[in-house]
């Protein structure tokens, strides 16, 4: 990473304490980010997860358990998911339709989550799906494969330039940073702090104490890759537009450590699951992905969301070298990617701030081959 934007991250949210740019707490110390696994990612892999391009319930089901015993080490998966549930928990599970219907979060994913949840002792009305866009997530058709009692929020309408809307977000709770969408600027006065805040959702605000953050393995033109923490800053705030406004104009890389920063996002977010079942390599994230997907056939685990990012990103990676691409970091503009600078280096931020681990030789792999 330049160290021109480290320094500027440091200047936007103040200096980084010694302790943050230190070894995150070892195994067994409270949920949250890092969360007691730092560094620790699980791969489980099952070559009929996806036949024929379509999920299979049974492999994906088998994937999510041992996925969790092996993050865990706990001797069953109903032991795994009391490790971070417990009775009375209301916890929400924010999902990932941006790129429906090619590379989003899928129900054979999601329905063993939510059966771990039931063996953990939470009600099913305690447990709440979100994801930001009502219109998306209707449109990738979550309600239809909800079990009864299982509730879904969203905080917006749809997707739209002006994100200012405020009725599914809390006004106590945001992130400020200097930077203000260009369009905007007809609309509000230059020192409405309005235009320069991202406001937390309700949902994680006051409807949730635990969350479930439910990525997919995806190519992003603007942040290079969005898979654990980028599906938390841009989906659970407003106000994000301004963060790549124009082909040119990109402030994602020191935008989503900065959000993802807040105490909020720290103490409620306590397990990542990543579905790699299928993944896309490049068009990212919406429909141009369709013709970039490829059959990875893994999820992985972690609640560590750096370390989870930079396992996903080599995974895109080597998905491009294999196809003839440049690394996200240095891609150049093309028909299906229009963005000047891909910012991955919000990953490498996200560690600097003490949110994970990024160092290659701190991050340990498991990988499980299931059959």
């Amino acid at each position: 990473m330049h160290p021109d934007r480290r320094r500027v991250l440091a200047s936007l949210l103040g200096a980084i304490p010694a302790a943050a740019q230190t070894a995150p707490a070892p195994a067994g110390k409270k949920l949250g980010i890092p969360g007691p696994y730092p560094g620790k990612v699980v791969a489980v892999s099952h070559p009929a997860s996806l036949v024929s391009n379509a999920y299979q319930a049974e492999p994906v089901k088998q994937m999510i358990a041992r996925g969790m015993t092996e993050l865990t080490q706990a001797e069953s998966p109903e032991e795994a998911w009391r490790l971070f549930f417990q009775p009375g928990d209301v916890v929400g599970i924010k999902l990932n339709p941006i790129g429906y219907p090619y590379v989003y979060s899928a129900p054979e994913v999601l329905h063993p989550i939510l059966r771990g949840l039931e063996q953990a002792g939470v009600r099913r009305r305690d447990i709440i799906v979100y994801d930001r866009y009502r219109k998306m997530f209707l449109d990738a058709g979550y309600d239809k494969w909800l079990p009864e009692g299982v509730r879904w929020m969203a905080a917006s309408e749809q997707f739209q330039i002006f994100q200012m809307d405020m009725e599914g977000y809390t006004p106590d709770l945001y992130r400020e940073l200097p930077l203000v969408h260009p369009e905007y600027l007809g609309d509000f006065r230059p020192e409405d702090p309005h235009i320069r805040r991202s406001y937390i959702a309700k949902f994680l605000a006051q409807e949730i104490n635990k969350l479930i953050n439910v990525c997919v393995l995806k190519h992003h033109q603007a942040a290079g890759v969005t898979l654990a923490l980028k599906n938390l800053s841009h989906g659970l705030v407003n106000n994000v537009s301004r963060t790549h406004p124009t082909l040119t104009a990109n402030f994602v890389g020191l935008f989503i450590p900065a959000v993802v920063d807040l105490p909020i996002f720290r103490q409620k977010v306590v397990l990542h699951i990543l579905d790699g079942i299928k993944g896309a390599y490049h068009g990212g994230p919406g429909e141009k992905v369709g013709k970039y997907v490829w059959p990875h056939k893994t999820i992985y685990f972690a609640t560590d969301p750096v370390a989870l990012d930079k396992t996903g990103w080599k995974e895109v990676d080597r998905k491009r070298a294999e196809m003839g691409r440049a690394p996200v970091a240095s891609q150049n503009p093309d028909e299906d990617s229009e963005r000047l600078n891909c910012q991955v280096e919000h990953i490498e931020l996200a560690g600097s701030l003490g949110l994970g681990v990024y160092d290659d030789a701190r991050i340990r792999v498991r990988r499980v081959e299931l059959s």
